[in-house]
């Protein structure tokens, strides 16, 4: 069951974290705690997203076209045991992420415009076996981030370029397990980061400003079902009314903030999986992230996802390679225009997205 474990966590990596709310792109299991032994995985998702818009009536029924790069993340994971009751893990990984880019040369408003958000994280964690099955859970993260934006579109033009920071959060947990039937139950929390960014806003230094990565809670949970069959979820919240991209030119000169959210998130996964033979399993998933209304970003204009997914393993002994694939239905939303608080600028209806996963582990 321990294979089918490995391929059910990339297949929801190929899903919810790679367009959940927000700008996030990691969903910060503590999963490989639980791996046998010594263990070494690296993985990738490719994420291609179809985001366009039109611009809300009475303006003409102008499209953005494609707003949103394909997108690559590539994570590292070690995990090993010392002595009998504690077991320690290194995750190195890329947790939130944006890349915009509205076609040049066409008559959408906001033609041109281009952002980027860049982050890495290592995140060091520990389990400490309790007596009834029980587990603790504990760990640092450091994280640094970085962006970037180009804005046509604002009059007489706008640039922002900030410095890249490193900032530390922590994680703490519980887990419960019953392994004679593949069974698991873990409530995780990680700590909201904060980065103290100094500015440059067209082209000269500017006020600083403080963005909060936020704080989260995933409850993850397996069992065995029938011989061979895991049945697994997870439900994640995630609290994105706290982030807040509000430089002190964009703010004073058009009147909001340059990036927010209207609500949080909550984000559910559920699978189904099966060990075929010695060598193959496999497994299917939903996933489902609920609409919270209100305005989305100009720079992230969808609103929650419905997604479908496959993955298999193969095994041939100490090593596991797993391949998935997912298409996410992305939920419509309305964007807000940059200058008239309170007026729909664009809809974006009838947008998806396809995710595809690659893991490779070793088990020493």
């Amino acid at each position: 069951m321990q294979h089918l474990a490995g391929g059910l966590a990339l297949a929801t990596l190929c899903a919810g974290s790679a367009l959940a709310g927000g700008v996030e792109r990691a969903a910060r299991s503590t999963s490989i705690l639980f791996e046998n032994g010594t263990y070494a995985e690296l993985r990738f998702a490719h994420v291609s997203p179809e985001t366009s818009g039109t611009l809300a009536p009475p303006a003409p029924p102008v499209a953005s076209g494609g707003m949103t790069e394909d997108f690559t993340t590539a994570s590292l994971g070690f995990k090993t045991t010392l002595g009998e009751k504690l077991d320690i893990a290194l995750v190195i990984d890329q947790p939130v992420g944006a890349d915009v880019n509205y076609p040049a040369g066409t008559a959408y408003p906001a033609a041109g415009a281009t952002a980027t958000l860049e982050s890495n994280a290592v995140t060091a964690l520990l389990r400490y076996r309790l007596p009834s099955d029980l587990s603790l859970i504990g760990g640092v993260r450091a994280q640094r981030t970085e962006g970037r934006a180009d804005l046509p579109y604002i009059p007489g033009g706008y640039t922002l370029g900030t410095s890249s920071e490193t900032d530390f959060g922590y994680v703490i947990g519980i887990a419960w397990e019953k392994p004679e039937i593949a069974a698991r139950v873990s409530l995780s929390y990680n700590s909201a980061i904060e980065h103290d960014f100094a500015v440059t806003e067209n082209g000269a230094p500017s006020l600083p400003f403080t963005t909060t990565i936020p704080q989260s809670v995933n409850l993850e949970a397996q069992t065995g079902i029938a011989e061979n069959t895991l049945l697994f979820g997870s439900v994640r919240w995630v609290d994105w009314t706290a982030f807040d991209i509000s430089p002190a030119g964009y703010v004073r000169g058009v009147g909001s903030p340059l990036v927010s959210y209207h609500d949080d998130t909550i984000t559910y996964s559920l699978g189904l999986g099966h060990r075929f033979s010695d060598s193959w399993s496999g497994a299917v998933t939903l996933g489902h992230e609920p609409s919270v209304g209100g305005f989305a970003g100009n720079l992230g204009p969808t609103d929650g996802f419905t997604s479908v997914g496959l993955a298999a393993t193969y095994t041939a002994g100490d090593v596991e390679i797993t391949g998935a694939a997912r298409y996410i239905w992305l939920g419509d939303a309305r964007t807000e225009s940059p200058t008239t608080p309170g007026a729909t600028f664009a809809n974006f209806t009838g947008n998806s997205a396809v995710a595809l996963g690659l893991r490779m582990a070793y088990t020493f």
